[in-house]
């Protein structure tokens, strides 16, 4: 096996290309009757592991990545030094509501029953959850919506945080820090997105937003990904969502022993897709963008 073995030269595991038949296989020839049961063991107690595929590849060169993330970085310790609130935000997986199979497994008596394929036209409809998350409070409050997912849903719903959350959470603060991913609903690219910020949150609440947008790709950054909602993924790990309100049940008891907390309401709203904002209105906008990656940090001020 010496030709078909790779590994890590860090943690020291190895792994081999052959399966486990195979190795029984060549062993046999060599007169030593095992069955792949024990090559398994035995790989095991040589420090071999099963593995998958790791995405960690990246053909787009982004000059720019280390940079944003340290700027993204001082502008977190900025806001929190003058106790001003920050907050992530982003779209959770869109979940098809009905008796389908959600990854996972539970200790049950008996497997619980689902469709044996995930038909749209099977669903109920579609739950978006959109998410808002406090990172000085360790606090989440997630839309779920059921219409679709645009740059209108997505500013209601921080709109609808700072209202019900934030600024009595932060009397006075007149400033606000959201991180975001560069792309969906509250791209770095997205006009209407902007646009809604302007009118919708700073010139209806005289807040001033700042956003930086993490790099292409490196959504799993945004902490909202790995605060919040991982913790939601494991909270309804193996249990089918059958219906609104078994969706919003399962986001709003999600707890963690480290403090998180996470509110859920149902939004029945309709979102028009594919909402345009012309060259004027862009031109309307009281937008300054940064010195440093204009297109991923700027901020809005109220009118």
């Amino acid at each position: 096996m010496e030709h078909d073995t790779a590994g890590d030269p860090v943690s020291g595991v190895k792994w081999t290309r052959r399966t486990t038949e195979k190795v029984a296989d060549e062993l046999a020839l060599a007169g030593i009757e095992v069955c792949a049961n024990t090559v398994a063991k035995l790989l095991k107690g040589l420090g071999y592991r099963l593995r998958s595929n790791a995405k960690k590849l990246n053909r787009q060169k982004d000059t720019g990545r280390d940079a944003q993330f340290a700027y993204i970085a001082s502008m977190r310790e900025a806001f929190a030094q003058a106790a001003l609130p920050v907050v992530s935000v982003d779209a959770k997986h869109r979940e098809l509501v009905g008796e389908f199979k959600n990854p996972g497994a539970t200790w049950e008596q008996e497997p619980i029953l689902v469709l044996d394929h995930d038909f749209p036209s099977d669903a109920t409809g579609v739950a978006l959850p959109y998410g808002v998350y406090d990172l000085a409070a360790n606090h989440a409050c997630v839309s779920v919506g059921t219409s679709h997912d645009t740059p209108d849903f997505a500013v209601d719903n921080l709109a609808r945080w700072w209202a019900c959350h934030g600024r009595g959470r932060y009397p006075g603060a007149t400033e606000l820090l959201v991180l975001a991913d560069s792309g969906g609903s509250n791209g770095a690219r997205t006009r209407a997105w902007k646009h809604g910020l302007q009118h919708r949150l700073c010139d209806r609440y005289g807040l001033t937003v700042t956003v930086c947008h993490y790099p292409s790709g490196a959504s799993k950054w945004n902490p909202i990904e790995h605060r919040a909602f991982s913790e939601i993924s494991k909270n309804w790990a193996g249990q089918p969502l059958t219906d609104y309100d078994t969706v919003v049940n399962y986001i709003n008891t999600t707890r963690t022993k480290t403090g998180l907390r996470v509110d859920a309401h149902l939004v029945r709203a309709e979102y028009t897709t594919g909402v345009k904002i012309s060259d004027k209105e862009m031109k309307d906008l009281s937008i300054r963008h940064h010195d440093t990656q204009p297109t991923r940090n700027y901020t809005i001020s109220p009118k």
